[in-house]
């Protein structure tokens, strides 16, 4: 168990700590992500934070596939292969760049939203907000745990070679890559957006402070 967790694990957290915490949550690019990862404690405690994401209706309109490291091969090969259907000339050096990124960071896992049949009245962007809270709370708890984390897409997600090897229904929409690992480089990300950039009252001008 990570330093971090051992402490946490220590002493209870006060609400303005763990309020802290959650505002500290930064993204780690996966390149700066390495061993140790989370053990299997802590993998089970990071993926059970999903569950307590909004979910109307009791779909649970979202999965996660993680991708071990006998498979991260495979994954490398279905890299490759998309950007050589993007870019047929592209180089050894591009493909080798490709296939490297399924070798980043100890935990990868998939995030796939379920997008079909169900209940009807609960509309699609409804279960896209659903499993967006899902893997935020898989975030937050990463962080809790002292590792690093990131969200990373592309275009390979679009590519029939991923959805064969992840085994995707019609119904089945990739949405990102998890990856979760302990920092081995510290680098201050970008400014946080102030809340009068995001929030306003109704009745006052958008993108001002509410009202006073």
């Amino acid at each position: 168990m990570s330093p971090a967790a051992c402490a946490a694990a220590d002493a209870p957290v006060t609400a303005r700590q763990l309020a802290a915490l959650m505002h500290a949550r930064r993204t780690v690019l996966p390149k700066r992500l390495g061993a140790p990862g989370p053990e299997p404690v802590e993998i089970e405690q990071i993926v059970g934070a999903a569950a307590s994401a909004p979910d109307h209706g009791s779909l649970v309109p979202w999965r996660f596939v993680v991708v071990p490291p006998a498979q991260r091969g495979r994954l490398a090969e279905v890299f490759a292969e998309a950007l050589l259907q993007r870019d047929a000339a592209a180089t050894p050096e591009q493909l080798g760049q490709a296939r490297e990124k399924a070798f980043r960071a100890p935990l990868l896992m998939l995030a796939i939203a379920r997008m079909g049949p169900g209940n009807e009245d609960i509309p699609a962007a409804e279960r896209l907000v659903s499993a967006g809270c899902a893997i935020q709370n898989m975030l937050l708890t990463a962080t809790a745990l002292g590792y690093g984390s990131a969200l990373t897409t592309g275009k390979a997600l679009q590519s029939d070679e991923l959805r064969e090897l992840f085994a995707l229904g019609r119904h089945d929409e990739p949405l990102c890559f998890i990856s979760v690992g302990s920092v081995l480089a510290e680098k201050a990300g970008p400014a946080r957006p102030a809340p009068g950039r995001y929030v306003s009252e109704l009745g006052c001008a958008a993108r001002h402070p509410p009202c006073g």
